[in-house]
Parts: structure tokens; sequence; C-alpha cells
């Protein structure tokens, strides 16, 4: 029996709203199931959104006010799955927390519904709230059983530190499920946990075959790591980033007043904005194009500048010995990756390298995570 799938990676960039987010990861993968995708890939933090440039009114040992209003808004952003802050695990994912499952504000179940209705196996990157943090975390949502695992960033970066809580190692614990007859063993490492070599052989360990990296880094370093990890993993990694220029940052983090969207105390009072790029003619009149919320030009647009962007993409898929099977994908805001991939040559490439059992000699190279069972998962 063929072992082969259809994957995709979605260059998506976050919108005005939570909501209008949402609404275009929902069309995003309608288009991806016309196409006979069976599992999709979305951004680091594509809901609730990545705050590029945002400095949150911060430096070493004070903290504005206006920065304060930053966050107050990029919490409101922010989804809330209905989690408690040590993150309950099974009990959450199985909804038998109190309150069942009608705790949170409605987006797992959105999740599950869009999952179901088309048909594609969904993961997202998002921002969580909970109690009063907020999480970087990464959600697994089947058609069939609804979300079957979500994770917590472990180790935020930079300045992510001062906005994000650290998630539970205990989130890393890879998942199972059978798609067309085909056995996936699932994880995900966001961004840059990616550059810590214990936390990769902790998902290697678990014997996956597909590695999720949702990212924000649109850096060349990027795809090499991405190589590395497939090649040194004998798994699929499927990597997906947001390609977003300056125009598309929110006014809450920019400042800058739109026509259509007051700004009050530093966010925004209005439930979505129309967004709005601009070029120059040579005469140096000033064209203003309108877009609609799904990121959609109503009139043709002229490519951005190189230096227009604040993130690039990058967005890849990488085969199990290391080739590149897509992308990398680059300055396309709304780009879709889409390959098929034979889950057999993950088989095929531990004929020779096998990290996660024989050739870790994990008789003399011991690894242990707390709260985390490395075995592979039933």
């Amino acid at each position: 029996m063929a072992q082969t799938l259809r994957l995709a990676a979605s260059q998506s960039h976050t919108l005005s709203t939570t909501s209008a987010t949402l609404h275009a990861l929902e069309k995003t993968t309608k288009h991806a199931s016309s196409q006979s995708i069976d599992l999709i890939l979305f951004p680091e933090a594509y809901l609730g959104g990545y705050p590029r440039t945002a400095t949150f009114g911060a430096a070493v040992g004070a903290r504005r006010p206006e920065g304060r209003e930053q966050f107050l808004h990029y919490f409101k952003d922010a989804v809330d799955l209905g989690d408690t802050p040590e993150g309950a695990g099974k009990k959450w994912i199985d909804g038998t927390l109190e309150g069942g499952r009608k705790r949170g504000d409605g987006t797992r179940e959105e999740l599950e519904r869009i999952a179901r209705e088309t048909g594609v196996f969904v993961v997202t990157g998002l921002v969580e709230r909970c109690g009063g943090t907020l999480y970087c975390a990464v959600v697994y949502v089947c058609p069939r059983l609804g979300v079957l695992g979500k994770r917590r960033k472990v180790m935020p970066t930079g300045s992510e530190r001062l906005i994000w809580g650290q998630g539970q190692p205990s989130s890393l614990r890879a998942i199972t499920t059978t798609i067309k007859g085909v056995k996936l063993t699932l994880a995900s490492a966001i961004c840059w946990e990616n550059y810590m070599p214990l936390l990769r052989q902790s998902l290697y360990s678990q014997n996956v075959n597909l590695y999720l990296a949702p990212t924000a880094d649109a850096r060349d370093t990027w795809l090499p790591l991405m190589r590395t990890i497939a090649c040194e993993g004998r798994c699929v990694v499927l990597s997906a980033n947001q390609c977003m220029t300056k125009s598309n940052l929110p006014a809450w983090i920019t400042g800058e007043k739109h026509d259509d969207e007051p700004i009050t105390n530093g966010h925004s009072s209005a439930p979505a904005r129309l967004r709005r790029k601009s070029t120059i003619t040579d005469e140096g009149h000033e064209i203003v194009l309108p877009e609609r919320h799904d990121g959609s030009s109503t009139a043709i647009t002229e490519k951005p500048h190189e230096d227009d962007y604040v993130s690039r993409g990058g967005s890849c898929i990488i085969s199990p010995l290391g080739d590149v099977l897509a992308g990398p994908l680059w300055d396309d805001e709304n780009g879709l990756l889409t390959t098929e991939v034979d889950f057999d040559d993950c088989l095929r490439g531990r004929l020779d390298l096998d990290v996660g059992g024989s050739y870790s000699r994990n008789d003399s190279f011991k690894l242990t995570v707390e709260g985390l069972d490395l075995s592979p998962p039933p």
C-alpha cells in the first residue's frame, strides 16, 4: 500500500483581528482541500500574531505606560483555549476539566469545525492566553477526532521572554494518527527551539516521522537548519513562516492612524481595518490601493520592494534525506507550498541512521525530560 500523503505549508500572515485571521485560516484550508491536501501547517503565532518590531515600552529596569497599552492590545488578540496555566494535558484534550468543552472563547471548536468540514488535518501556531500569561503554542487538529494535542514553546527567544511564558516540557509529547492508511508520528519544535539539540533529540527519540517547525525566522540560515534536522532525524520536515510587509503591521504597533481605524489609548476601537498599500508614480503621485480582510487586492498592486518586508517568509518542505522538496518561498504574502511525500522514505533512510534508536547509543548516553515519556507513542 502506498505510503504517500499530500502536505502543505501555508505562508499566511496574521490579519488585523483574530476573527479575520481565523476566517483566513478557514479559507486557506478550504483551498488546500480542493488540492487534495491531507495536512497543512500554519506559521508560528499565526492566530494572535507575532508582534514584530514591538518594544512593549521595555528597557532593563523600566517599563513605559505605552508599552503596557501595547501588551493590553496584544493580550486581547490572543486566543483562550480553556487550558490551565500549568497545562492540563490529557484532561484538556479530553474536555474533562471543570466546564467541559465549553471552556475558552470558542477558538478550539472553530478549528475543529474547519478540520472536520474540509477533511484536512490542521496544525497551527497561535498565541494562547491563560490566566494573566501569554504562551506561544501549537495545536494539532484532526478532522475525525478533533484536537489531539497542544504544546507550548518551552524557551521563548530574546524579547519574546518579556511577553510569553515558558511552556511545559511535558507537552513535547508526540502524537500519532493515521491518514489514508499512513501512520504518522508527529511533533513540533517552534522557531528557535530547533536550535536546542536536546529538544530535537527528545522528538527524535519518540520516532517522529513528521517534524513540524512553525517559525518566525526568515534568515538564510533557516533552510540549512531544516535540511540538517530532516537528514539527522530521517523525518519529513514542514516549516511555515509568515511573510509580512510593514504596511500590514497592526496600528497598535506602528502607532499610525488609518482613515478607517481610529486609535484610542494606543489600541484600535474598530473590529477590523482595511489595509492599504501605496505606490509612487514617476510623476510623484501616490496611488493608494485597498485590500480586503483576506489579504487579496481589489486592484493589481506592484510587488513590494525588499526593504518593505519585516519578514520575507522562507517556508519549506524537506525530505528525510535532507533534500528540498518545496521552497524556500520568499516574498509571497499568501503563498502555499504543496508536495506529495512518501513516508516509506523515512524507513529507507534509517538503513544507516536512526538517532532515536541504535545510533543514539542509548546504552551510553542518557536523556531525560521532566514529565515527558521519551518512548515512542503507540
